[in-house]
Protein backbone atom coordinates (compact mmCIF):
# COMPACT_ATOMS: atom_id res chain seq x y z
CA UNK A 1 0.00 0.00 0.00
CA UNK A 2 1.51 2.91 -1.24
CA UNK A 3 2.00 5.95 1.95
CA UNK A 4 0.27 9.37 0.99
CA UNK A 5 2.94 12.24 1.62
CA UNK A 6 2.08 15.47 3.12
CA UNK A 7 1.91 17.45 0.02
CA UNK A 8 -0.44 15.03 -1.96
CA UNK A 9 -2.86 15.38 1.80
CA UNK A 10 -2.67 18.74 1.55
CA UNK A 11 -4.06 18.81 -2.61
CA UNK A 12 -6.66 16.31 -1.36
CA UNK A 13 -8.32 18.40 0.78
CA UNK A 14 -7.93 21.47 -1.22
CA UNK A 15 -10.04 18.99 -3.65
CA UNK A 16 -12.34 18.46 -1.49
CA UNK A 17 -13.03 21.82 -0.25
CA UNK A 18 -13.75 22.48 -3.89
CA UNK A 19 -16.02 20.29 -4.34
CA UNK A 20 -17.77 20.36 -0.88
CA UNK A 21 -18.48 24.35 -1.14
CA UNK A 22 -19.80 25.12 2.46
CA UNK A 23 -22.13 28.07 2.72
CA UNK A 24 -21.11 31.65 3.44
CA UNK A 25 -21.10 32.33 6.94
CA UNK A 26 -21.81 35.87 6.38
CA UNK A 27 -24.70 36.79 4.57
CA UNK A 28 -25.67 40.02 5.39
CA UNK A 29 -22.17 41.90 4.40
CA UNK A 30 -22.12 45.34 2.99
CA UNK A 31 -19.77 45.58 0.04
CA UNK A 32 -20.68 48.59 -1.20
CA UNK A 33 -19.93 51.08 1.73
CA UNK A 34 -16.78 52.75 2.47
CA UNK A 35 -14.53 50.90 4.81
CA UNK A 36 -13.26 54.41 5.84
CA UNK A 37 -14.34 56.94 8.47
CA UNK A 38 -15.78 60.01 7.37
CA UNK A 39 -13.81 63.29 7.71
CA UNK A 40 -13.51 64.99 11.42
CA UNK A 41 -12.82 68.34 9.82
CA UNK A 42 -13.23 69.69 6.11
CA UNK A 43 -11.65 68.05 3.17
CA UNK A 44 -8.95 70.88 3.04
CA UNK A 45 -8.17 70.58 6.27
CA UNK A 46 -7.48 66.90 6.70
CA UNK A 47 -5.18 66.85 3.69
CA UNK A 48 -3.22 69.70 5.38
CA UNK A 49 -2.84 67.48 8.66
CA UNK A 50 -2.20 64.53 6.57
CA UNK A 51 1.24 66.07 4.12
CA UNK A 52 2.13 67.81 7.44
CA UNK A 53 2.54 64.49 9.09
CA UNK A 54 4.01 62.90 6.61
CA UNK A 55 7.09 65.19 6.41
CA UNK A 56 5.34 67.77 3.53
CA UNK A 57 4.99 71.42 3.94
CA UNK A 58 1.80 73.10 2.91
CA UNK A 59 0.39 76.75 2.59
CA UNK A 60 -2.59 78.06 2.30
CA UNK A 61 -3.20 81.10 -0.80
CA UNK A 62 -5.98 83.30 -0.53
CA UNK A 63 -5.71 83.76 -4.31
CA UNK A 64 -2.49 84.16 -6.76
CA UNK A 65 -0.93 87.30 -5.39
CA UNK A 66 -0.79 85.65 -2.00
CA UNK A 67 0.97 82.30 -3.74
CA UNK A 68 3.28 83.98 -5.40
CA UNK A 69 4.60 85.76 -2.00
CA UNK A 70 4.76 82.53 -0.61
CA UNK A 71 6.34 81.21 -3.31
CA UNK A 72 8.99 84.04 -3.42
CA UNK A 73 9.14 82.71 0.64
CA UNK A 74 10.20 79.34 -0.39
CA UNK A 75 13.13 80.51 -2.82
CA UNK A 76 14.44 82.93 0.15
CA UNK A 77 14.63 80.00 2.24
CA UNK A 78 15.98 77.73 0.13
CA UNK A 79 19.07 79.90 -0.22
CA UNK A 80 17.80 81.75 -3.32
CA UNK A 81 18.20 79.00 -5.47
CA UNK A 82 16.86 78.82 -9.09
CA UNK A 83 13.35 77.11 -10.04
CA UNK A 84 12.60 74.83 -13.02
CA UNK A 85 9.82 74.75 -14.26
CA UNK A 86 8.49 73.10 -18.12
CA UNK A 87 4.75 73.90 -17.40
CA UNK A 88 3.96 77.11 -20.09
CA UNK A 89 1.12 78.06 -17.71
CA UNK A 90 3.66 78.73 -14.80
CA UNK A 91 6.20 80.17 -16.67
CA UNK A 92 4.29 82.99 -18.02
CA UNK A 93 3.26 83.38 -14.35
CA UNK A 94 6.61 83.81 -12.95
CA UNK A 95 7.81 85.90 -16.13
CA UNK A 96 5.37 88.49 -15.14
CA UNK A 97 6.15 88.23 -11.58
CA UNK A 98 10.13 88.87 -12.32
CA UNK A 99 10.79 85.79 -10.80
CA UNK A 100 13.83 84.17 -12.69
CA UNK A 101 13.39 80.34 -13.74
CA UNK A 102 15.06 77.31 -15.79
CA UNK A 103 13.59 75.27 -18.62
CA UNK A 104 16.27 74.09 -20.60
CA UNK A 105 16.47 70.00 -20.09
CA UNK A 106 19.89 69.91 -19.64
CA UNK A 107 20.24 71.90 -16.95
CA UNK A 108 17.62 69.75 -14.90
CA UNK A 109 20.26 67.71 -12.90
CA UNK A 110 21.83 71.17 -11.49
CA UNK A 111 18.44 72.71 -10.60
CA UNK A 112 17.68 72.85 -7.02
CA UNK A 113 13.44 74.06 -7.11
CA UNK A 114 11.09 71.73 -9.38
CA UNK A 115 8.22 73.65 -9.88
CA UNK A 116 5.07 72.02 -10.87
CA UNK A 117 1.13 71.72 -10.77
CA UNK A 118 -0.71 68.25 -9.93
CA UNK A 119 -3.17 66.06 -11.12
CA UNK A 120 -5.06 66.55 -8.10
CA UNK A 121 -4.89 66.08 -4.16
CA UNK A 122 -5.99 62.71 -2.20
CA UNK A 123 -6.69 64.28 1.27
CA UNK A 124 -6.86 61.13 3.39
CA UNK A 125 -3.70 60.25 2.40
CA UNK A 126 -2.23 63.75 1.85
CA UNK A 127 -0.76 62.35 -1.02
CA UNK A 128 -0.51 64.49 -4.47
CA UNK A 129 -1.54 63.16 -7.80
CA UNK A 130 0.99 63.27 -10.57
CA UNK A 131 1.57 61.86 -14.34
CA UNK A 132 3.53 61.70 -17.35
CA UNK A 133 0.96 64.14 -18.87
CA UNK A 134 1.87 66.90 -17.46
CA UNK A 135 3.68 69.36 -19.01
CA UNK A 136 5.94 68.56 -15.74
CA UNK A 137 6.70 64.76 -17.40
CA UNK A 138 8.01 62.19 -15.23
CA UNK A 139 11.48 63.95 -14.21
CA UNK A 140 10.56 67.21 -12.70
CA UNK A 141 9.02 65.91 -9.51
CA UNK A 142 11.77 63.50 -9.30
CA UNK A 143 15.17 64.95 -9.53
CA UNK A 144 15.40 68.58 -8.06
CA UNK A 145 16.11 68.41 -4.37
CA UNK A 146 12.97 70.44 -3.98
CA UNK A 147 9.84 69.67 -5.32
CA UNK A 148 6.66 73.00 -5.03
CA UNK A 149 3.48 71.97 -5.96
CA UNK A 150 0.83 74.23 -6.72
CA UNK A 151 -2.86 73.26 -6.63
CA UNK A 152 -6.53 74.92 -6.38
CA UNK A 153 -8.85 73.61 -3.86
CA UNK A 154 -10.63 72.30 -6.76
CA UNK A 155 -8.70 69.53 -7.19
CA UNK A 156 -9.57 68.33 -4.11
CA UNK A 157 -10.36 64.47 -3.93
CA UNK A 158 -11.01 62.07 -0.36
CA UNK A 159 -9.56 59.04 -1.34
CA UNK A 160 -7.55 57.12 -4.20
CA UNK A 161 -10.48 55.57 -6.05
CA UNK A 162 -11.95 59.66 -6.18
CA UNK A 163 -8.51 60.29 -7.76
CA UNK A 164 -8.44 57.43 -10.27
CA UNK A 165 -12.44 58.21 -11.30
CA UNK A 166 -11.20 61.51 -12.04
CA UNK A 167 -8.49 60.53 -14.18
CA UNK A 168 -10.19 58.01 -15.87
CA UNK A 169 -12.87 60.95 -16.58
CA UNK A 170 -9.91 63.24 -17.56
CA UNK A 171 -8.11 60.88 -20.13
CA UNK A 172 -10.94 59.27 -21.28
CA UNK A 173 -9.31 56.05 -23.00
CA UNK A 174 -6.17 56.91 -22.99
CA UNK A 175 -4.36 57.14 -19.66
CA UNK A 176 -1.17 58.82 -19.02
CA UNK A 177 1.76 56.15 -18.81
CA UNK A 178 2.89 56.95 -16.06
CA UNK A 179 0.64 58.21 -13.26
CA UNK A 180 2.69 59.19 -9.50
CA UNK A 181 1.22 59.65 -6.36
CA UNK A 182 3.79 61.88 -3.93
CA UNK A 183 3.21 60.99 -0.23
CA UNK A 184 6.06 63.31 1.35
CA UNK A 185 9.25 63.63 0.50
CA UNK A 186 11.45 61.06 -0.41
CA UNK A 187 12.70 58.94 2.58
CA UNK A 188 14.47 55.84 3.45
CA UNK A 189 15.05 53.77 6.15
CA UNK A 190 16.56 51.00 4.21
CA UNK A 191 20.58 51.16 5.71
CA UNK A 192 20.89 50.43 8.97
CA UNK A 193 17.53 51.63 9.64
CA UNK A 194 18.61 54.88 10.00
CA UNK A 195 16.10 57.54 8.53
CA UNK A 196 17.72 59.54 5.19
CA UNK A 197 15.79 62.15 3.53
CA UNK A 198 16.27 62.79 -0.25
CA UNK A 199 17.71 59.57 -0.96
CA UNK A 200 15.33 58.44 -4.08
CA UNK A 201 14.24 62.11 -5.04
CA UNK A 202 13.21 65.50 -3.70
CA UNK A 203 14.15 66.28 0.10
CA UNK A 204 11.57 68.89 0.64
CA UNK A 205 8.33 68.82 -0.76
CA UNK A 206 6.01 71.83 -0.77
CA UNK A 207 2.29 72.23 -1.47
CA UNK A 208 0.70 75.78 -2.09
CA UNK A 209 -2.68 75.20 -2.22
CA UNK A 210 -4.86 78.21 -4.07
CA UNK A 211 -8.28 79.31 -3.62
CA UNK A 212 -9.87 78.10 -6.44
CA UNK A 213 -12.02 81.12 -8.56
CA UNK A 214 -15.89 80.96 -8.27
CA UNK A 215 -17.32 79.40 -11.28
CA UNK A 216 -13.84 77.44 -12.25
Amino acid sequence: MNETTSKEKVFKSIRNALIDKADAPFTDVDFESSVFQDFRESIEVTFAQELTRIGGKFAYCEHEADMIEKLKFIIYENSNREIFCFDQVLKRLLSEREIAFQSDPVALMNVGIGLTLCECLIARTGSIMVSSRQMSGRRLSVFPEVHVVIATTDQLVKNLQDAFVLMKKKYATTLPSAITVISGPSRTADIEKTLVMGANGPRQLYLLLVEAEEGN
